[in-house]
């Protein structure tokens, strides 16, 4: 696979690539092609460090002398820490010259160079993704793949070792360890390496497993490091390894020479036996597995491993800082990958066992992403944040409410602080904007929505915007919020449409008659068609009078519902419906069109703080958005749309924000650029206007962006993608973690639907049509139901290539134009079609 973007120098103290599954916690390489940010135990955890753990290479050419290196580039940053680098950081040890990274999510490879090092040393590593399998994309490990190329005239023997301590135990205890850790050496024919557990009960909210493994059969190993008081496992490892690459085992865990004083004495001063020595000593426990090869001139081989965790058990509960009234924190809920892979070893196997398969479906991903005809701006802007899916903001578990059933539920905090979870519940209005599980792994959008409609919504058709019934407590005590609710309901739609299952839709629909239906009737207080009352939002504050953003999706979602309920057979109420739906378009447009763009009537601006008035909102136009990325088509007159796009653009978009005032929070300044959330070009700007006005969201600009793209705006959109990225190259901002209310924010996934406006994809499943309205001739990934892969698009020629599933088409439609009729297409099928005109269809007849 050819590489297409810009390295990251590991200079790029922010870049950090992460590994990891859906709901499984990640570990990241960082741009040095370190092992950095260990969050693998059920919370955020940035910054952590694990001791001790890296990977090192012994290099020994045939008569000369060896080399020994840690495989990262030096350590660049601050120095001065008050007692300088401690012993488990071993910044001591030599280090190479230097990296470059480059990621194309969900694959990262790294290029070391060094002039002392005999051989050339790269890094790929990556954690599987298979486009519509969850349970194949959230495997708790990752692979770790150097390739070690020898240029030189002589053979070079050459031992690639990883060293690791095991990060579970934290806690009240000695050493702040609740538990003393363990490492064996495992082999079960196929895959050996090194075992690590905890001195706890398996069903402890602190009890983990890891694991490093292989499947190559030339290895060495020092199973267990010396511990001790003073850093003489590092030496004594260090020493090994530098000797001539081979390791072995240490004769004694404790040391030779049994330390006096301050460690070793008893309390009275005399000597202790060594059993109780043993128990003052640390509990962290480190390993190391190595791969030893002879590398003749001109050869190139694989040193693969593979890093694996579980940490089956977390809280039936949230414990966050919004919701209240947790379930009994004793009570334990299982991660889904837990009940597929009962501990780390077991998910390594698999993993060496699948890998082929698993790798293959990985790279058609990244390729058919990163290797079409995007932008290569709006490919990493799509790829980079599907790492938020697969980030400690999500997770997966096994059957948290009795009410839902057996089976899998996907849960998600709104982002990840560092170290904790940041406003918890899934909210919906936060929630609505993403877009990527939707199509990539829509089984997880499923299971969210009968959690929102099942359990979080009341008998009047109030849904509540954040859940903490999914896991057995109490309703949250705030009423629903509109962009929530109504977009609920929207998903609604979305996922039937793209699955095509009636009986999830019948099961649901009771309650999401109720909801719209309760939105006409409290939020509608005139009956003029238009949404009116105090209107919760996303912005965390209520917004009064008639304004765009409710009504827009309110309108998108009467549509929504239309189609829905003329499905179930309903047609008097998809008729209702349709009829509100033409009162409040143009309601909107009398009311709220001021000829350049939509805006809020809410008599004097002033009277209700938090409002914006006369100003240009960014999110406007979200109820198009929703419409666009659903297959509704155009709810608001074009012409309009397109205006207020470019009003958007003209005015909230910033080249530079040196002079841009902000007393809110930062998350674009000094020279970089960004969309605000809202701009008063004309004046009338609220004393206080609505929280957050003046902030730059990424979310948001993802939205506007596809927004701008469906309407024909496509060097806007550019524009747009090309000033958020450029905050995010690994310098300040890390890329692959969008920031807004926590890392790894959710609203930032609504970047999948740039994918969909420039491809122009549709999956219509109830009606088995599969369309394409590319903004451009080119080359796209495209997902449906039950399928996935590439489609090329030449003029009125389209060619099919499927990567994976099976797809059944009654048709397949070109720019409106039907390309093909039936068609039944397998993994591995190509099928080429061309769109035909009425009069040569008519002639066909």
């Amino acid at each position: 696979m050819t590489r297409r973007a810009r390295g990251i120098p590991h200079t790029a103290e922010r870049a950090a690539f992460p590994l990891g599954g859906i709901g499984t916690g990640n570990v990241s390489i960082g741009a040095r092609g370190e092992l950095r940010d260990w969050e693998l135990e059920n919370l955020p955890d940035k910054g952590r460090l694990n001791p001790n753990t890296f990977f090192a290479i012994h290099a020994a050419p045939e008569g000369s002398a060896a080399v020994t290196r840690v495989l990262e580039a030096r350590i660049t940053g601050r120095h001065d820490w008050d007692a300088g680098y401690g012993f488990d950081r071993l910044a001591g040890l030599p280090r190479l010259h230097g990296a470059t990274m480059h990621g194309e999510y969900p694959v990262v490879d790294i290029d070391f160079d060094d002039d002392v090092l005999p051989v050339d040393v790269s890094l790929t590593a990556f954690t599987p993704l298979v486009p519509l399998d969850a349970d194949a994309s959230g495997i708790p490990a990752a692979v770790l793949r150097y390739r070690v190329a020898n240029p030189g005239a002589v053979p070079v023997a050459v031992t690639i070792a990883g060293s690791l301590t095991h990060t579970a135990g934290r806690g009240e205890g000695p050493y702040g360890m609740r538990a003393a850790q363990t490492v064996r050496w495992r082999d079960d024919g196929a895959v050996r390496g090194l075992d690590f557990g905890i001195g706890l009960p398996d069903d402890d909210f602190g009890y983990g497993t890891m694991s490093l493994t292989t499947t190559d059969a030339s290895t060495t190993a020092k199973p267990q490091w010396v511990t001790g008081f003073w850093p003489d496992g590092p030496r004594l490892f260090w020493s090994d390894l530098s000797d001539d690459g081979l390791l072995e085992p240490e004769p004694r865990l404790t040391l030779e020479d049994r330390p006096r004083g301050l460690f070793a004495d008893s309390d009275d001063g005399a000597p202790m036996a060594e059993e109780a020595l043993f128990e003052k000593l640390p509990r962290l426990r480190t390993g190391t597995l190595g791969i030893v090869h002879e590398l003749a001139p001109g050869e190139q081989r694989d040193f693969e491993f593979v890093l694996s965790w579980s940490f089956p058990n977390r809280r039936r509960g949230w414990y966050g800082h919004i919701v209240f009234g947790d379930a009994d924190p004793a009570e334990v809920v299982r991660n889904r990958y837990a009940t597929l892979w009962p501990d780390a070893w077991a998910a390594a196997s698999h993993l060496h066992r699948e890998l082929p398969a698993l790798e293959a479906a990985t790279r058609a991903f990244v390729e058919a992403l990163y290797g079409g005809s995007l932008d290569p701006v709006i490919a990493d802007a799509v790829g980079a944040n599907v790492a938020a899916l697969r980030s400690t903001t999500c997770f997966v578990v096994e059957q948290p409410n009795p009410e839902l059933g057996a089976g899998p539920v996907f849960a998600a905090w709104e982002g990840s602080f560092d170290h904790g979870g940041s406003c918890e519940g899934t909210c919906t209005h936060v929630w609505s904007y993403a877009q990527t599980a939707a199509w990539l792994f829509p089984s997880l959008e499923r299971s969210a929505r009968r959690v929102e409609f099942l359990l979080e919504t009341d008998a009047a058709g109030a849904q509540k915007f954040r859940s903490n019934r999914v896991f057995g407590g109490p309703s949250w005590f705030m009423g629903p919020a509109v962009d929530g609710q109504l977009g609920t309901f929207l998903r609604l739609h979305r996922e039937w449409r793209f699955s095509g299952d009636d009986e999830f839709l019948r099961e649901l629909w009771p309650a999401a008659v109720r909801t719209l239906d309760y939105a006409i009737r409290e939020w509608d207080s005139d009956g003029d068609g238009l949404l009116d009352g105090e209107l919760h939002n996303t912005y965390d504050i209520e917004f009064h009078g008639i304004e765009p953003l409710a009504n827009g999706i309110f309108l998108a979602a009467l549509h929504a519902g239309a189609r829905m309920a003329a499905h179930l057979g309903e047609t008097d109420r998809a008729s209702d419906w349709l009829e509100r739906a033409e009162r409040c378009a143009a309601g909107m447009e009398a009311l709220l069109w001021n000829g350049e763009y939509y805006r809020q009537v809410s008599g004097d601006v002033d009277a209700h703080r938090y409002q914006y008035g006369d100003g240009v909102l960014s999110d406007q136009l979200l109820g198009q958005f929703h419409a666009s990325v659903n297959g509704l088509g155009e709810i608001l007159p074009r012409d309009h749309v397109r205006s207020a796009l470019r009003a958007i653009v003209g005015h909230n978009h910033r080249a530079d924000l040196t002079e841009h005032e902000s007393t809110q929070r930062v998350y674009a300044l000094n020279d970089e650029g960004g969309l605000l959330l809202a701009s008063w070009p004309r004046g009338g700007r609220p004393a206080i206007p609505f929280v957050y006005s003046d902030e730059v969201w990424t979310g948001i600009e993802h939205q506007v962006a596809a927004s701008l793209v469906y309407a024909g705006l496509v060097d806007d959109a550019l524009l747009v993608e090309r000033t958020l990225r450029a905050r995010y190259d690994g310098t300040v901002r890390n890329p692959w973690n969008e920031i807004e209310c926590g890392n790894h924010y959710a609203r930032s996934l609504a970047s999948w639907a740039l994918l969909l406006a420039f491809s122009g994809v549709q999956w219509d499943a109830p009606a088995r049509t599969l369309s394409f309205d590319p903004s451009s001739d080119g080359r796209y990934l495209f997902t449906t139901g039950g399928a996935w892969g590439r489609v090329e698009i030449d003029g009125d020629e389209l060619t099919l290539r499927l990567e994976g599933g099976v797809l059944d088409v009654d048709r397949i439609v070109l720019r409106g134009r039907e390309a093909s009729g039936a068609l039944h297409l397998t993994t591995g099928d190509d099928h080429t079609a061309r769109a035909v005109t009425d009069h040569e269809h008519q002639e066909t007849r």
